[in-house]
């Protein structure tokens, strides 16, 4: 029987134990930095300037409760987030799985072929196929060969690179005062149903596919279990983790608002043209010196994305198989199974969508948002408990933030089956 750690006297937490803890939130950090903060804050910025601020603002508030259920609820019991699905009940679980299985697919080959049009800008005339095959093929050799760990140091690294290059353009454009606008410029407006489909897709990923939560309650419990990591440093890393994204995707939506909006040029939507936009972006505020190097950068930022996400879905479709199963533990047999189907179906999935990132990346986007209502809800009925328990204020507010991303899901389905025409 697991003993939960609110039952023991923890050490003081000090500021030396808060930075021993860091560790799983800042992985979720750099994992959540893929699609929705290079391609969709960007891109948000680009084609509506400051008018989607609010709402990148309000979904990384709305879906924090439902996160930070995970770390949570890990930090008191010891258990995972799927070991308390199946604790509630064995259909909680199963309803995991099967929609865990289904992003699996759709967002391991959304961050593979995100890599792959950063790829083809260093690569042309190579195909984005042939690319996005090979991002994974190599992500599958590294993760077979257990190398991750010491790629994962370099991706945090590189994560680091990326966001001082990101806040230095955004920096030298705002004291520019921004891209002159065209003298033919008339404002797009988001606030429309023509627009829900991108507003949908943009909180999709934002900062992350909530499943996140539960792959980070299994970082979580390993963390606890070698580092001995207390409850409020546990939450600390979260925190660091969590809000440091938040304020990242605003990062980006800036570096479009103030390099790309309102100057006549249009937004290409597409992979390998929009990735050459993007990083003309940062050629155009930092130096001309600095495209290749920003190439560079992001290609490794999105690798090592595409590294932990396949990783990460892969260890979560095991424990939640293994739990199904009835057994002790998994073999690492079991998890080279799951890390090679998962790669194999995310290039199927490329195949069937012939590269074409702009139409790949809206379905991945938007089908893990249509999710997240349900795993909001499984993941706030494990922390209604406890001496940790989520109450008062903050239950308020996650039964608020239910209903926000509940009502946007179906006011899409509803467009979806043409009921506003």
């Amino acid at each position: 029987m697991n003993t939960p750690v609110s039952s023991i006297s923890e050490p003081r937490s000090t500021w030396r134990s808060k930075l021993q803890a860091i560790g799983p939130g800042v992985l979720m950090a750099s994992a959540a930095v893929g699609g929705s903060h290079i391609i969709a804050s960007t891109q948000a910025g680009a084609i509506y300037g400051w008018q989607l601020a609010m709402i990148v603002v309000l979904v990384n508030l709305f879906k924090y409760p439902f996160f930070r259920c995970g770390a949570q609820y890990t930090l008191e019991t010891g258990k995972s987030l799927l070991e308390g699905y199946q604790s509630k009940s064995p259909a909680y679980l199963w309803a995991f799985f099967v929609l865990n299985l289904f992003a699996t697919v759709v967002n391991i080959a959304g961050v593979a072929l995100i890599t792959a049009a950063i790829l083809s800008f260093m690569l042309p005339g190579i195909g984005i196929n042939i690319l996005a095959g090979g991002v994974l093929a190599v992500t599958l050799l590294v993760l077979l060969a257990g190398k991750y760990s010491a790629l994962d140091g370099v991706s945090k690294l590189i994560m680091i690179a990326l966001t001082a290059s990101t806040v230095a353009a955004v920096a030298i454009a705002a004291a520019n005062g921004g891209a002159p606008r065209a003298p033919d410029f008339i404002e797009a407006s988001p606030w429309n149903m023509a627009a829900l489909g991108f507003i949908i897709a943009l909180m999709g990923w934002m900062p992350a596919p909530i499943e996140f939560s539960a792959i980070n309650s299994l970082w979580v419990a390993v963390k606890r279990k070698l580092d001995h990591v207390s409850y409020q440093d546990g939450l600390f890393d979260f925190n660091v983790g969590y809000i440091g994204s938040a304020l990242l995707a605003l990062v980006f939506l800036a570096l479009g608002a103030l390099v790309q909006y309102g100057t006549g040029t249009e937004v290409k939507l597409a992979g390998p043209a929009y990735i050459a936009q993007l990083i003309d972006m940062y050629a155009r505020t930092i130096g001309d010196w600095s495209r290749w190097l920003v190439a560079f950068i992001a290609f490794f930022c999105m690798f090592g994305t595409t590294l932990t996400a396949v990783d990460g879905y892969s260890r979560a479709n095991t424990e939640a198989f293994r739990l199904i199963k009835g057994e002790t533990s998994y073999s690492t047999r079991a998890l080279y199974i799951w890390t090679v189907l998962g790669c194999a179906a995310g290039m199927v999935v490329i195949l069937f969508f012939k590269g074409a990132l702009a139409p790949m990346l809206k379905f991945a986007m938007i089908t893990a948002f249509l999710t997240t209502p349900v795993f909001a809800w499984l993941n706030l009925m494990l922390v209604r408990g406890g001496a940790h328990r989520i109450s008062g204020g903050m239950l308020a507010f996650s039964w608020l933030g239910l209903i926000y991303l509940a009502g946007f899901a179906v006011l899409f389905l509803l467009q979806l089956v043409g009921v506003f025409g």
